[in-house]
């Protein structure tokens, strides 16, 4: 349930309303993350403290516990609705902070997205060096396992001449 501002500033002290006063729309938008952080156990803090303070109120009421202290200060009268108004600031914080974090992590992700992208369509257009006036070592040839076979000048060719013969003779068998 929220609670207005001025009923806020009714129950709140000057240097709480202060704090509370950061947590609330338009003036949350402009605090640092590192105050915010600091802010949060404060209000954690003082929640904490309301809620033992309501705890103990309520005991008293019905009897369970004795009274501590002398006596309470004037703000003890109100402790549950105080303990609403810090839960409320601290969930304020907890949802920027939230907030904060989440846009920090996308545009991080953004950033690498664009870098991805870049290096991606750099990699399509890739250049290579000039080879240069004279080519360097190259490739180193593989020696042959096989043994050269030496054919004499007067064998080449004679299997096609061969050939040759046998289709002539054929043809003048026919005619």
């Amino acid at each position: 349930m929220s609670v207005a501002c001025r009923f806020e500033r009714s129950l709140l002290s000057h240097e709480e309303q202060e704090t509370i006063r950061l947590t609330h729309h338009p003036a949350i938008y402009s605090v640092e993350v590192a105050e915010l952080e600091a802010m949060r156990p404060r209000l954690r803090k003082m929640r904490d403290k309301e809620r033992t303070v309501g705890r103990h109120k309520q005991r008293e009421s019905r009897g369970k516990a004795e009274a501590r202290g002398a006596s309470f200060p004037g703000t003890a009268k109100h402790a549950s609705e105080r303990k609403q108004v810090f839960a409320a600031a601290l969930k304020r914080v907890n949802t920027e902070l939230k907030r904060l974090h989440n846009l920090a992590a996308k545009t991080a992700h953004v950033e690498a997205a664009r870098k991805a992208l870049a290096l991606h369509r750099t990699a399509n257009f890739t250049t290579r060096p000039a080879a240069g006036a004279t080519a360097g070592e190259g490739m180193a040839s593989k020696p042959r396992e096989r043994r050269r076979k030496v054919l004499a000048g007067a064998k080449i060719g004679r299997v096609s001449q061969a050939t040759k013969v046998a289709q002539a003779v054929r043809d003048a068998r026919g005619a």
